[in-house]
C-alpha cells in the first residue's frame, strides 16, 4: 500500500509532509516557534508524526515512542540574552555613608533569568545579594559596607538558553569626610579703615575633590569664587559700616561641607575731639604739664 498523508504538529500547528520524487521519503521545512521551548516539560516542544496509508492504517511517532522519542522533543532556544538594569547606586554617584545599599534587577521575557549566573563582585570580590522574584525575572538587594574612596560592582548574568547578557559596570565614591578648608584672612577678629576686603583661604578633600566655595557677607552671597587647581582661593568683597560677617563654606562633590566664620569691623571716622586742656600753661622748665583730651570715635 502507498502512503497516503503524512503530517508533522508542533506547537498547535500542523504541516503536510512532501514525498522525495524517487525515494520512500517525505521531507517538509517548518517554522519553528518564535518562543523559548524552555519553559515547556522537558524544555522541549512535543512534536508529532503521523503517517496514513490508502488503507487507513496510522502510524504515530510521539515523544513516548521508544525508537523515535527524543526526536520528537524539539529545543528551541532563543537568541536575545537578559538585561541588568541597576537602580542603586547609580554611576558616578557619592555616597555620605559607610553602609551603601546596592539593588539591581535581572530580566528576561523569554527563556527566563538563570540565577546560578547571576554573578555580583564589589571591587573584585564576591558578594551574595538576596534574590527576590520578579515579573520576567529577578530583583537582587545587598548592603555592602565600604570604605572612602572610589569603589566598582561588576554583574553578570545568563539565560537559561545560555546568552550572555552585557555586563554591568557602576564606579561611584563613598565619602563620609567634609572637606577641609583653611581662611588666612581675614584673621578671627578684624578691625580696618578699608572697606575692600580679600578673603583667602585653601581647601581640599581626598575623596570628593574639586571643592565649591562659596562667601556670603552678612548673609548674602558675594558670587563665584575661583579655586586654584592647588586647592587655594581668594575673594574681594566690599564691608558695610560697623561690624561684619563672613562666612566662608566648601562643599566636595559629595555634598559635604566645612564652614568658617570670620567677624570684620570697618570704621571708616577719624577721631572727633571735643575737647582739649594744657595745664599748666606757661610752664617753667623742667615742670609737667597735664594734658587732658576729651573725644569720642
Amino acid at each position: 500500500m502507498a502512503i497516503k498523508t503524512s503530517t508533522f504538529s508542533i506547537n498547535g500547528s500542523t504541516y503536510t509532509l512532501d514525498k522525495v520524487s524517487g525515494t520512500n521519503k517525505l521531507k517538509k521545512q517548518i517554522q519553528m516557534p518564535t518562543k523559548s521551548s524552555f519553559s515547556q516539560p522537558d524544555h522541549a516542544y512535543a512534536a508529532l508524526l503521523k503517517i496514513i496509508d490508502e488503507a487507513g492504517n496510522v502510524t504515530s511517532v510521539d515523544k513516548t515512542h521508544p525508537v523515535y522519542g527524543e526526536l520528537m522533543k524539539i529545543r528551541v532556544k532563543e537568541r536575545v540574552a537578559p538585561t541588568i538594569s541597576v537602580a542603586k547606586p547609580s554611576a558616578g554617584a557619592y555616597i555620605t555613608r559607610h553602609s551603601v545599599p546596592i539593588e539591581f534587577t535581572v530580566t528576561d521575557n523569554d527563556s527566563g533569568v538563570n540565577p546560578d549566573t547571576v554573578k555580583m563582585n564589589i571591587n573584585g570580590s564576591r558578594a551574595t545579594p538576596t534574590r527576590t522574584a520578579v515579573t520576567g525575572g529577578y530583583k537582587y538587594t545587598y548592603t555592602a559596607t565600604l570604605d572612602d574612596g572610589e569603589h566598582n560592582i561588576v554583574i553578570n548574568a545568563q539565560d537559561n538558553d545560555g546568552n550572555v547578557a552585557a555586563q554591568k559596570k557602576v564606579t561611584f565614591k563613598v565619602d563620609t569626610v567634609p572637606p577641609e578648608l583653611s581662611v588666612s584672612n581675614p584673621p578671627e577678629v578684624l578691625v580696618t579703615n578699608k572697606n575692600q576686603l580679600s578673603i583667602a583661604g585653601e581647601t581640599n578633600d581626598a575623596t570628593s575633590a574639586p571643592c565649591n566655595i562659596t562667601v556670603k557677607l552678612n548673609g548674602t552671597d558675594q558670587g563665584a569664587v575661583t579655586v586654584s587647581a592647588d586647592g587655594t582661593f581668594s575673594k574681594t568683597v566690599t564691608l558695610a559700616k560697623g561690624a561684619n560677617t563672613i562666612v566662608v563654606r566648601s562643599t566636595d562633590s559629595a555634598g559635604k561641607y566645612t564652614e568658617i566664620t570670620r567677624t570684620v569691623t570697618y570704621d571708616a571716622d577719624a577721631p572727633v575731639i571735643l575737647s582739649i586742656e594744657v595745664t599748666p600753661n606757661p610752664v617753667y622748665a623742667g615742670e609737667e604739664i597735664t594734658v587732658t583730651v576729651e573725644a569720642t570715635d
